[in-house]
């Protein structure tokens, strides 16, 4: 059982730690807003990592032959998404709104905890790739064929402990770059960054040709 749990978490660090859009949404979330928001939209992705694991270890080669035939256009779709975001946060970070006393920005957007959460975890959950991951390596465990449920709730809860630990690793530095480039200027300038990151990267997931 403590074999399933690890390779849960070799699982979630491994669809993790790989720097993409999401990672850099988290990034600029917690550097213009606050790592309250930041930590709610990096447990989004957790909580689909361990959804998309749980499907996964329940469902295995089926479930990833049904998102197979859907994968480009879920691929169209998330990276609309992203470009809307992009867009979105650049045209703040050029047109900011009257700063607050005491604190700049208002609650629209994914300034908020629970609008964060509900935003990432349904992008995250457009990327068809993850249950294919997770199902292949469910699929290449010895025991796949016998899987109990006690191993496979291991595995789902080392998936998630790690994508939730490295995400909010993620949020963690946001934060301190949001306290490092505190005023207009470097708000402005994070801002923009984030969303040209996350606009490359929007551009990158379309399916080819």
């Amino acid at each position: 059982m403590t074999a399933a749990f690890v390779a849960g978490l070799l699982a979630g660090y491994g669809v993790a730690i790989p720097v993409g859009a999401i990672a850099v949404l988290i990034l600029g979330l917690s550097a213009r807003t606050s790592f309250r928001v930041g930590a709610a939209a990096a447990l989004a992705v957790a909580t689909a990592d361990g959804l998309y694991a749980a499907v996964a270890a329940l469902g295995g080669a089926a479930l990833a032959g049904l998102v197979g035939p859907v994968a480009d256009p879920l691929r169209w779709i998330a990276a609309g998404v992203l470009l809307v975001l992009a867009g979105h946060g650049a045209w703040r970070a050029l047109r900011p709104r009257p700063a607050e006393p005491g604190r700049s920005g208002g609650t629209t957007g994914l300034s908020t905890p629970g609008r964060a959460f509900a935003a990432l975890l349904a992008l995250t959950l457009l990327n068809p790739m993850t249950i294919v991951y997770f199902a292949a390596l469910v699929l290449g465990r010895r025991d796949a064929g016998d899987l109990s449920a006690v191993t496979a709730a291991l595995f789902v809860a080392g998936a998630f402990l790690a994508s939730a630990s490295w995400q909010l690793l993620v949020a963690g530095g946001g934060t301190l770059v949001g306290r490092a480039l505190a005023g207009p200027r470097g708000r402005t300038a994070t801002a923009l960054a984030s969303s040209a990151l996350i606009a490359a990267l929007a551009v990158d997931m379309l399916p080819p040709g």
